[in-house]
């Protein structure tokens, strides 16, 4: 039996097929296309969309170690949690709220809230930085949060309801 070698171009090309397909992508890329009110992206492909997301790792050696995080940074990271919100209140049906508190220098946290239960508390550094390998990464780490996010709400449903 032979076996033929399947190109890393096209393993590459069907992992990101595979990570633009999960929840959290899918609102990542809903969240930035609401974003261009002028119909700029309109004919991009989401991949493209995205790509600012994707930092390879010569990319993220020529960032210097220590930085002030740019606003388009602070953007991204800001939907990137936002996503992350949208996708566990479509899971769950509970409003979930993002909140941020950032210095200057990159360093902070983020908290994501659903009534009074805290679902995500993700302490940030070197925020100048941001971004993932690959768009598989990019899903992982966001399908993560979500998940773990969903598993909270619930273990304590009590808590997350409160009020609603």
């Amino acid at each position: 039996m032979t076996e033929t070698a399947i190109p890393a171009q096209d393993t590459a090309a069907s992992a990101d097929e595979a990570a633009l397909a999960t929840p959290f992508v899918r609102e990542l890329v809903k969240m930035l296309r609401a974003q261009d009110t002028h119909g700029q992206w309109d004919g991009k492909p989401d991949a493209a969309l995205l790509k600012p997301y994707v930092l390879t790792p010569e990319e993220r050696r020529a960032i210097p170690i220590i930085g002030d995080p740019d606003p388009e940074t602070l953007w991204r990271l800001e939907l990137f949690y936002n996503a992350v919100g949208v996708a566990v209140e479509r899971a769950t049906g509970n409003m979930v709220t993002p909140m941020s508190r950032m210095s200057h220098e990159g360093f902070g946290r983020t908290v994501l809230i659903a009534g009074r239960l805290i679902v995500v508390n993700k302490q940030l550094r070197d925020v100048h930085r941001f971004g993932f390998a690959s768009l598989a990464r990019l899903a992982e780490a966001g399908g993560k949060l979500v998940d773990d996010a969903i598993a909270m709400i619930r273990s304590w449903p009590e808590v997350a309801n409160y009020g609603a």
